[in-house]
């Protein structure tokens, strides 16, 4: 399917306003408070807090949650980081954009190619459908269809740049009903995503709790030659539970190993989800 007819639209995740315009035109007088609630002022100080949480850390790091049943969403730091294999998702997204007509079934070798490089994060299985997809060209077309704004594709998948908050309107595509992908085509990507490998779960689902339902996943990480060999760890995620449903991603760099990214992409995780689950305990959301 080409995409040049493709509608598009940005998927990310928006503040409450305080006023939609409507309503007679005389406002409250200069001296008068903006009007607020209780929920909101929650979720804002949350966000400070965050935010700050953020600015903390001696390194290099991004954040981006929203709950796609409520209010609560953040974003924390704008830096942009190479992507590894969290682009993997956004390559599959872009292949099945491609797909005439919308929603047709993959052919058994592109969906085995497809699971093997979400699954396991086989690196040659994105290659080949990095191919298939006509490379950057073909990423940032079907990201103009996905809502992207901040993601530079280069002429290696693994090193295609990225932001938090592309990241969380890349996972709000893939999950609404009023995204570019056809209900198949979503069901297909998230449930890779709840496939992957157990030594890879790691990452964003460290911030599921008891009443998790049900996640989703993808892991990137690799050692950056711009950065001296030192490690990038990202991972993207959604987390449904009782009463939310988390869109979740979290970037990272500059670490001295693996595993020091791991821990400090799961921290991240953690704390911002629990701040947003205080946020809004008690405000009557679903």
């Amino acid at each position: 399917m080409s995409l040049a007819g493709v509608a598009t639209a940005a998927f990310g995740a928006t503040r409450p306003r305080d006023g939609d315009g409507a309503g007679p035109s005389r406002g409250p007088s200069p001296a008068s408070p903006i009007p607020t609630t209780p929920a909101i002022d929650r979720i804002d100080q949350a966000r400070t807090r965050i935010r700050a949480y953020v600015e903390r850390y001696d390194g290099h790091l991004a954040v981006a949650a929203r709950d796609r049943q409520g209010a609560a969403a953040v974003t924390a730091g704008a830096r942009r980081f190479e992507t590894a294999s969290i682009v993997k998702v956004n390559i599959l997204a872009a292949l099945l954009l491609r797909q005439s007509p919308p929603g047709r079934a993959l052919s058994a070798n592109t969906r085995r190619l497809a699971e093997a490089m979400i699954v396991s994060s086989d690196n040659d299985a994105a290659a080949a459908l990095w191919q298939r997809i006509d490379g950057s060209r073909g990423l940032t077309a079907a990201n103009r269809a996905l809502g992207l704004r901040e993601t530079k594709p280069s002429t290696h998948w693994g090193i295609t740049t990225t932001t938090a908050d592309d990241q969380l309107r890349l996972l709000t595509a893939l999950t609404s009903p009023t995204g570019p992908l056809t209900p198949q085509d979503r069901t297909f990507i998230m449930g890779l995503m709840k496939k992957v490998i157990p030594e890879q779960r790691w990452g964003v689902t460290a911030a599921r709790e008891a009443d998790t339902r049900s996640y989703y996943v993808k892991n990137g990480w690799d050692t950056a030659d711009v950065d001296g060999g030192r490690w990038l760890v990202n991972s993207i995620g959604r987390i449904v539970e009782a009463r939310h449903d988390w869109l979740i991603a979290v970037l990272s760099d500059h670490h001295v190993s693996q595993k020091e990214g791991i821990r400090v992409v799961e921290k991240a995780a953690t704390y911002v989800l629990k701040e947003l689950r205080a946020a809004t305990a008690g405000d009557g959301a679903s």
